[in-house]
């Protein structure tokens, strides 16, 4: 077992040894060097002298912040607030009531918008902007080569994947909302109702109670691998990762505001305060 141990180089230093004439075992030895090698091959690990082809390499781990993907969401879910509030006061003046009646539609209107600046053109979502992420098409990532240096390598989502996102999402919201209002609003849960009404009223409850099942289960496997915190993005291997290895000074700040003291601040602030009074004065 000790000779499988042999660097390459080694065998076939060993295998020119007998070219010469000096051993006698020339011959036999080269018909089983291939075998060696072979069976070198299959008793290596992937670290080793024979793993360097892209089938035998691993991918590089990455760990991407549970954290900043869960605040990459809510801020994204701030900015549309924020931008339907300005909107709403765009038509403050209109008759009231007749936003609240198209409010569907204004929200998908405004994920939309959302969407066609940012992922449709290969751009991050505000969220995920600040959060220093990108989407990565998991499909066409690279797991080895020059090109992978820190493992965040690799394309953004394709054409189907852009579409199909905005279509469940986008789409999927909508239709979701619109539904639940207007099943409300024709009261399809009375018992009063047609069976017909009340049997579409349970389907929608039954769909409704399955997709929070799927969610919870899909949000256990993203607190566990730190991969695809929606459905969505399961399905279409569309993942997180960090846009750039380095985060900048601003990115830096935003997530250590959160964690200073404001009463300390206020404290280490304070003499120098008084000071600039007192020389005022």
């Amino acid at each position: 077992m000790a000779i499988y141990n042999l660097r390459l180089r080694d065998l076939k230093n060993f295998c020119k040894f007998g070219v010469d004439g000096s051993c006698g075992f020339s011959k036999p030895w080269r018909a089983v060097l291939p075998r060696l090698l072979r069976l070198r091959r299959s008793l290596a690990g992937p670290a080793t002298l024979f793993s360097r082809s892209p089938a035998l390499a691993t991918m590089i781990p990455i760990s991407i912040s549970r954290v900043n993907q869960f605040d990459a969401a809510r801020l994204d879910v701030e900015m549309s607030a924020m931008l339907k509030e300005q909107l709403v006061k765009v038509f403050s003046l209109m008759k009231p009531g007749l936003l609240f009646q198209y409010e569907p539609e204004l929200d998908a209107f405004l994920e939309f918008l959302i969407w066609r600046f940012s992922i449709w053109v290969d751009k991050p979502t505000p969220g995920n902007a600040l959060m220093n992420l990108r989407y990565r098409d998991e499909r066409a990532a690279p797991i080895a080569g020059k090109e992978v240096r820190t493992g965040l390598e690799g394309p953004g989502l394709s054409v189907s994947q852009k579409i199909l996102y905005c279509i469940s999402t986008v789409g999927g919201q909508y239709l979701l909302s619109r539904l639940q209002s207007f099943s409300a609003f024709r009261r399809w849960g009375d018992s009063e109702q047609r069976p017909l009404a009340r049997r579409a009223w349970g389907l929608v409850q039954h769909a409704e109670g399955l997709y929070r099942a799927v969610s919870f289960f899909n949000l256990l496997l993203f607190l566990y691998g730190g991969r695809y915190k929606t459905i969505v993005e399961r399905i279409l291997k569309a993942r997180l990762v960090y846009g750039s290895p380095n985060m900048n000074r601003a990115e830096m700040l935003l997530l250590l505001l959160p964690l200073l003291n404001s009463s300390s601040v206020k404290k280490f602030l304070l003499p120098f305060s008084k000071d600039k009074s007192a020389s005022s004065s």
